[in-house]
């Protein structure tokens, strides 16, 4: 059976997707190229996925609201591949330039979570241990 969904939880993540969609929406609303919006789109998914590794390896299991507002929250609403897919089909002229790009986000983002991840298990002096969450401070 699935659990409740806490509603301090749901409102947390629906304030940060708020706050993360329009730090994206002041990124690539101004550039009118559709090539370079394909370009900042992708630099947007790969900054998100790092820092989304970051709060992931910073936070693990503790602090679910600020781990719902900044991950899935602030980094969900501002990390988008709808919007890269939709870049990219009206922005490059060859469907194989379009592929290269989708493929090297994917790539990147997978990279930059790993990074991400890495950088935050520092922060929380926690390298590559899981830490309890009736063990946190």
């Amino acid at each position: 059976m699935p659990q409740p969904v806490d509603p301090r939880v749901l409102g947390a993540t629906a304030a940060g997707g708020a706050v993360g969609v329009l730090a994206r929406g002041m990124i690539v609303t101004p550039v009118g190229d559709p090539v370079t919006a394909a370009w900042v789109t992708f630099g947007v998914n790969v900054a998100g996925a790092l820092l989304l590794g970051v709060v992931v390896g910073w936070l693990d299991d503790r602090r679910p609201l600020l781990r719902a507002f900044l991950g899935t929250g602030v980094l969900g609403g501002f990390t988008t591949y709808s919007a890269l897919a939709v870049a990219l089909a009206e922005g490059l002229a060859t469907p194989w330039s379009a592929a290269g790009l989708a493929a090297a986000s994917v790539i990147a983002g997978i990279a930059g979570a790993v990074v991400g991840l890495f950088i935050g298990r520092r922060i929380a002096d926690r390298p590559g241990e899981i830490e309890l969450p009736e063990d946190a401070e």
